[in-house]
């Protein structure tokens, strides 16, 4: 069974159009792209998956095909599972890096049959319904009614129970519908954690599905249920402290962001977890090699890290504490690349005397 065209992201690379395409449609064109269009509402499937074709990297067919949404959306209701998948995929493709297809495609009814797909027992068409809720879901207008149809709780499942690319697509598809902030609750209501943080221990720490379950994760620790559900999962901070050690630039700004919103909704109770995760390298490694964001989220924590009311009499004059409390009066100077690197190295000199244990505690999750 093909793979739908639509990268991770729900999204095709864009392609320059030829200076045939960009002239005027010959009639003959456009009286073949109608006929293919009826062949569609006639129910073939053959046309169906030459719409998918024409529009698999060409912006000018998703726009002259945009007529084909409806009697797709009506092929997706099929009963035959190969007329299902062969509408789905070119609904698909119809979406892509087009805001008026998305918008149609949700109009004309697509979202009853593609939540239906989602609990399908066949992976694939798992797959390509929650490559499909992706794409829809980029567009404003269509996540609110997206996230009142119930695709919230079939998402988490996917993440919890789907292929490895079907959880890729529905972390990124949960992302775009919790940048509504009424969908925060519901997401954490069907317990996404668990998953999250083993799709995070799964992948690499620099990818793309990382940062979304990072970002994901700073929007939801906001609240008391998401800080529990993930200090209660083992290797669960430490999950994010290993994106900010190693991810891309974004995944390690919101991997920064997490575990900041943590220490400063409860800062004694979660000040000594995030220390004792190893945490204080890549923060001090991000107030010099960070974003804008990263650089100044990286200072205010350091500062609650080393701010506390509570001593540390295992530590000597020189080690962790006393070095964390200068970097805020020496980090800002004029040669604060050299003095940040010299912190740095005397940094993991230092927590690497100190965390054996925590060593020996990361080496079980590897």
């Amino acid at each position: 069974m093909e793979s739908p065209e639509a990268c991770s992201s729900g999204e095709a690379s864009p392609v320059s159009p030829t200076a045939g395409a960009a002239a005027a449609e010959r009639p003959s064109e456009a009286a073949a792209l109608q006929a293919l269009v009826d062949r569609v509402r006639a129910g073939e499937v053959d046309a169906a998956r030459e719409v998918r074709r024409l529009t698999r990297a060409s912006a000018r067919h998703r726009r002259k095909l945009a007529a084909a949404v409806d009697p797709l959306v009506a092929m997706l209701r099929s009963a035959a599972p190969e007329a299902g998948e062969a509408a789905l995929l070119a609904l698909l493709n119809l979406a892509v890096r087009d805001e008026r297809n998305k918008t149609k495609i949700v109009d004309a009814g697509a979202l009853e049959p593609l939540l239906g797909y989602l609990q399908s027992s066949d992976l694939n068409l798992q797959e390509y319904a929650t490559a499909a809720l992706l794409t829809l879901s980029a567009s404003s207008t269509n996540k609110p009614i997206i996230s009142a149809s119930g695709a919230i709780p079939l998402l988490v499942k996917v993440l919890k129970e789907g292929n490895p690319q079907a959880k890729n697509d529905a972390v990124m598809a949960l992302y775009n519908l919790s940048t509504i902030a009424d969908n925060l609750q519901a997401i954490l209501s069907v317990q996404p954690i668990p998953p999250l943080i083993e799709l995070l221990k799964g992948g690499k720490r620099s990818s793309k599905t990382a940062d979304k379950c990072c970002a994901l994760l700073e929007s939801l620790l906001a609240f008391d249920q998401c800080r529990v559900a993930l200090t209660s999962e083992e290797g669960g901070v430490l999950a994010i402290v290993e994106v900010l050690e190693e991810g891309s630039l974004q995944g390690r700004e919101h991997a920064v962001g997490a575990l900041l919103t943590m220490c400063e909704s409860n800062r004694s109770k979660y000040r000594d977890l995030i220390l004792n995760e190893g945490a204080i390298p890549g923060l001090l490694e991000l107030t010099v090699h960070g974003t804008p964001n990263s650089r100044m989220k990286a200072h205010v924590l350091l500062d609650l890290l080393r701010n506390s009311p509570y001593s540390r009499s295992k530590l000597q004059a020189d080690t962790l504490e006393n070095l964390v409390t200068n970097i805020a009066s020496q980090i800002d100077g004029e040669d604060r690349g050299g003095k940040a690197k010299k912190m740095l190295a005397e940094m993991v000199k230092v927590s690497m005397e100190q965390s054996l244990r925590h060593l020996q505690r990361r080496a079980s999750f590897a």
